[in-house]
């Protein structure tokens, strides 16, 4: 299928259903490889040279079987029909998107918070976020719900389309693998410093061009919109881009926090383990719900933004794989 229209079709299939909780999703397929496969490997008292390898032998092991597969998957059903190979590349594709579940779970946080129930959004907000929120006050719920829309509008809506521009719904999904096995096994923890090190820097690479595609996205969008600065948003991202202890999560965090005009950053805990960090915006205000509301919407203007890039994006691959198939 033609990435120039299979990009705006997953993007709409994304809009109209989501990802429905019940339905069998790739994702879900390589975390629970993942967990299945480090439970074979690991065992008590292995030496950190033999966590390492092994660690580092699982991520690229499941990156590339994610890639072959799916290739695979596509190549298959094309040769049953070209119909059934469209169908499919199609729905894989939709699979690595996540702009409408983003939405409508960081709205769901939103509207408890307007109504005054703080239990339940901070239920709602675990959902999305890996810090512990039981004990959260509106500004820090509002804060974890901005900052986490700016990295899930990279990792989850803008990489996906980048890569999927790139090389397809196989790569997309290769990416899909290399956030997945971050999230899992990724952490800088005595548990996971060194088998889950080779994926965290693979997640570090992968991020690093949708990471600041993104904070542009940001910039950009906030043309669009009236209760965001673009100016504010670019001298921010310039200044704090490379505050957060993450290479590349403070990118969009930074541009959205200027384009708000809100303080990201600071204190968090995970599981009780407290881990601090500088502010990002430190001049402006705490985040309200106002402000955390209009990153929603900032966050819906930045997808298309990057809809629109992919597009054109895959037609300048795709001309230039054309031109050299050609000599």
């Amino acid at each position: 299928m033609n990435r120039c229209a299979l990009i705006p079709a997953a993007w709409l299939l994304d809009q109209l259903a989501g990802d429905p909780e019940w339905l069998p999703h790739p994702v879900r397929l390589i975390g629970l490889t993942t967990a299945r496969a480090e439970a074979a490997i690991r065992r008590p008292g292995q030496s950190e040279l033999f966590e390492l390898v092994s660690g580092g032998t699982l991520s690229l092991a499941m990156v590339a079987a994610t890639y072959y597969v799916s290739r695979q998957a596509i190549r298959l059903a094309n040769r049953q029909s070209p119909q059934l190979g469209r169908t499919v590349e199609l729905l894989l594709a939709w699979t690595c998107l996540a702009a409408r579940n983003l939405q409508q779970e960081a709205t769901s946080v939103a509207d408890a918070l307007e109504s005054g129930n703080l239990p339940a959004a901070r239920r709602r907000l675990a959902r999305i976020v890996g810090r512990d929120t039981e004990h959260l006050d509106a500004h820090e719920i509002c804060r974890a719900l901005i900052e986490t829309l700016a990295e899930s509008a990279s990792d989850g809506i803008l990489a996906p389309l980048f890569y999927m521009a790139l090389g397809g719904v196989p790569l997309a999904l290769a990416y899909k693998a290399v956030n997945t096995l971050d999230s899992m096994i990724g952490h800088a923890n005595a548990r996971y410093f060194y088998f889950g090190k080779t994926a965290a820097r693979l997640d570090d690479a992968a991020n690093y061009l949708p990471a600041r595609l993104t904070a542009a996205a940001m910039v950009a969008g906030s043309i669009f919109h009236d209760e965001a600065d673009p100016v504010t948003a670019w001298r921010t991202w310039l200044r704090d881009g490379r505050k957060h202890k993450s290479p590349n999560a403070g990118q969009p965090e930074s541009a959205i926090a200027g384009a708000l005009r809100v303080q990201l950053g600071g204190d968090n805990t995970y599981s009780g383990e407290l881990v601090s960090a500088p502010p990002i915006g430190h001049e402006f205000s705490l985040p309200s719900l106002p402000r955390a509301r209009t990153a929603i919407r900032l966050v819906s203007v930045v997808t298309l933004l990057g809809v629109a890039f992919a597009v054109f994006l895959s037609s300048c691959t795709q001309s230039y794989g054309a031109r050299r198939s050609s000599r």
